[in-house]
């Protein structure tokens, strides 16, 4: 694994600190939930891919998944800057016995060699750059002519109330930070017109949106443990006493019962599919 120096940042502070490891020790679980995401991201991939890049490939299940539809001659590249997932990531392909690299480094600003891969693809991943215009640029500076940009990101945060379920639960007996509405987020490219702008203006085109909505599951017995690791309330309760701890999940965790059903927790992520041209 490739470890270039970062920058210090917040969100390479955050990624390589307790959501990081949050998301390693609950890699099993979000695998799963996630999985629905994965397939549709990967079902484009073929052969004639030939080498591909992953941007915020996290613990690397898009990166493997996406290089097992492109046979025995596809090559695919999985870039982050959390060490935590990263080390995780290079494990499991490790154990899969997947030729997989992995680089330690922000797409934004890493020197990509130009013109370098077929496809790129994210799950979620592209929402958290600084200078979201730079980063899709050096991405196009690194994708073959005739290459192509496939990624999923969330739409607005009112298409996905399961997601601030949490934090609105929590708010009376936790203090947490405020979402940026500008800044890089989980919800940053809600707006459909400001992301086809950023593209543009990153050199991308036949630039093409399509509303998904994917339902994703866990067992239900793996809520609380959802609840304590990911997501604002999440990453606060991991630094909390266990009485805070006790006191918070009481209420957050019966704000969840419209989503529980049966066995299973079940719920709408509703995303944009992105696709776009060099």
């Amino acid at each position: 694994m490739n470890t270039p120096h970062q920058s210090d940042n917040e969100q390479s502070t955050l990624w390589n600190g307790v959501a990081g490891r949050a998301w390693v020790e609950a890699q099993s679980l979000t695998d799963h939930l996630f999985k629905p995401i994965e397939d549709l991201l990967v079902e484009a991939v073929s052969p004639a891919a030939g080498n591909l890049l992953d941007v915020g490939c996290g613990t690397g299940s898009t990166t493997i998944a996406a290089l097992r539809r492109m046979g025995a001659h596809g090559r695919a590249t999985g870039i982050d800057i959390s060490e935590p997932m990263l080390a995780a990531a290079a494990a499991r392909a490790r154990r899969d016995g997947a030729a997989a690299n992995f680089i330690r480094a922000d797409a934004q600003t890493h020197p990509l060699d130009p013109a370098a891969f077929d496809l790129v693809i994210s799950r979620l991943g592209v929402m958290f750059f600084d200078d979201p215009v730079q980063a899709f640029a050096n991405l196009h500076r690194a994708t073959k002519p005739g290459g192509s940009l496939r990624c999923i990101v969330w739409r607005s945060a009112a298409d996905n109330p399961f997601m601030t379920t949490a934090e609105r639960a929590a708010a009376p007996v936790l203090e947490l930070p405020e979402r940026k509405k500008d800044g890089p987020g989980q919800f940053a490219f809600a707006d459909r017109d400001k992301v086809q702008g950023i593209l543009q203006n990153g050199g991308w085109a036949q630039i093409d949106f399509r509303a998904v909505d994917v339902i994703c599951t866990m067992p239900q017995r793996e809520l609380t443990g959802y609840l304590s690791r990911l997501g604002a309330v999440g990453r606060a309760l991991q630094e909390a006493d266990e009485e805070t701890r006790a006191r918070v999940l009481a209420v957050v965790r019966p704000a969840f019962d419209p989503y529980v059903q049966g066995d299973d927790v079940r719920f709408t992520a509703a995303c944009w599919l992105i696709t776009a041209r060099v």
